[in-house]
């Protein structure tokens, strides 16, 4: 197949709504691709009656477009459709086991804006798919080889709307939280991006008996991820100071990704979280074989932590998939991103920010520590972390002079510790530049240069 008949991303389907390749025509395809691709996988339903697919989506207005056209799709397959409406990522892979269905299909973009979206698939045991899977999909959707396959009359899919998909979801988070324990007394500020978790996670909460003050939480289809959210966690900041709360929550669009705010307003993120709890879990031997699972742009005080508790780090390139294949090849049971992507597999089966946030207040119940205290349990080594938005994503080593200056700043920063990476988002148009060590001013010297070099060349 041509480098150019190519669908998925990094991160499943993704790019500028009634855009291609996220048109209606092209989800249609997806689905009647995917419907037959995962009615083979296992030629007997998991369920009873016919195979199943779930479809969830979060809240951007252009989810109604191509959930109906996927559902399209897929009933032309022979194949029914369970949509379950807004849900967070994590919760459609959940509701996809709990229903034993065949597959399951979220609606989202994620962090991005609300005029992007995308569409990811997760396997009936509610993992992403692998490489080959959507391989198949992909050679349906290009080839025309299922055009002839047309169900006919009662052999046609039916659609049915479950109901009870959010609470099932609800109950599910409640459960990673310690039986018996409750958030009583502790006053939480939850910012929910205006996206997928806009009902869920202010629920689980206060049926764990926490005083929770909410915003971001009144989507309209144009404002997920819109000034709110942990793209824009300083006003998560804000309002925890404002309300003398004792943690901040921040969603992103389809809450698989969770950024904290301690009762100071000092934002927490994905390094901080995988300290706080992989320290934790070290000490109550929960942790499997020692080890928790990272990525490149992880910082390097994190591995220091872990190592001097006796435990071990191992990482991956960027993407929470990476994270995930890694913990399932080696039976890791923690991993993440700095991002906020928290994988605890004794839970589920992929980042869940609800989940996550948790982990971190069941430690602050049981140590009886504010977050504040909790977080200093490891020394963060300066790092500057630079985007640049691009107008392609052209081969570094095609672009005059870069992979040469960073050399010359690897050179710099290398003996202390430090280290560079320089690579593009698999999800946007933007250069990705991560350079750490221990002096700040030089970070910001090489930061500059390589960024204004790439600006000048590539900028968008």
């Amino acid at each position: 197949m041509s480098s150019l008949k190519k669908i998925f991303g990094t991160d499943g389907v993704r790019g500028r709504a009634n855009v291609e390749p996220v048109t209606a025509e092209t989800a249609l395809k997806l689905g009647r691709a995917a419907a037959h691709v995962f009615k083979h996988l296992e030629t007997k339903p998991r369920g009873r009656g016919r195979h199943q697919i779930v479809i969830g989506k979060d809240t951007r207005l252009s989810g109604y477009m191509l959930e109906n056209a996927l559902s399209s799709g897929i009933l032309s397959m022979g194949v029914d459709v369970l949509f379950i409406g807004p849900l967070p990522t994590p919760g459609v892979a959940y509701v996809t086991r709990s229903l034993r269905a065949d597959a399951g299909i979220v609606i989202t973009a994620s962090h991005n804006p609300y005029d992007d979206n995308g569409i990811k698939f997760f396997r009936a045991d509610g993992y992403k798919l692998d490489d080959n899977i959507e391989a198949q999909i992909e050679e349906l959707v290009f080839s025309g080889a299922i055009e002839n396959i047309r169900p006919t009359a009662g052999e046609i899919g039916k659609a049915v709307r479950i109901d009870d998909a959010l609470g099932r979801y609800i109950e599910f988070a409640k459960a990673s939280f310690s039986r018996g324990s409750t958030l009583e007394g502790l006053r939480i500020v939850v910012d929910c991006a205006h996206g997928a978790a806009y009902k869920s996670t202010p629920c689980v909460l206060r049926e764990l008996a926490a005083e929770v003050l909410v915003f971001g939480n009144q989507p309209d289809g144009t404002n997920i991820n819109k000034d709110c959210g942990s793209i824009h966690p300083e006003h998560l900041a804000r309002k925890v100071r404002e309300m003398r709360a004792d943690l901040g929550i921040a969603h992103d669009g389809d809450a698989d990704r969770v950024i904290l705010c301690d009762e100071k307003g000092t934002l927490i993120d994905g390094d901080d979280i995988m300290a706080i709890a992989g320290l934790d879990m070290l000490a109550e031997g929960t942790l499997a074989q020692k080890t928790l699972v990272t990525t490149v742009m992880s910082n390097a005080g994190l591995d220091a932590a872990i190592k001097s508790a006796g435990g071990n780090v191992v990482r991956t390139a960027v993407g929470d998939r990476n994270v995930i294949d890694e913990m399932l090849r080696n039976g890791f049971n923690f991993g993440g991103e700095q991002s906020g992507h928290l994988i605890f597999s004794d839970y589920g089966t992929t980042g869940d920010g609800i989940v996550a946030a948790l982990q971190i207040l069941r430690i602050m119940k049981s140590r009886g520590k504010p977050l504040s205290e909790l977080v200093k349990c490891w020394t963060r080594y300066p790092q500057l972390v630079s985007n640049v938005r691009v107008r392609e994503k052209k081969p570094f080593e095609e672009l005059k002079g870069i992979l040469e200056t960073v050399a010359e700043a690897e050179a710099e920063v290398a003996p202390s510790g430090g280290r560079v990476l320089l690579r593009y988002s698999g999800t946007e148009s933007k250069a990705r530049l991560l350079i750490e060590g221990r002096d700040a001013a030089v970070l910001e010297r090489w930061s500059k240069k390589i960024c204004d070099a790439i600006k000048q060349q590539v900028g968008a």
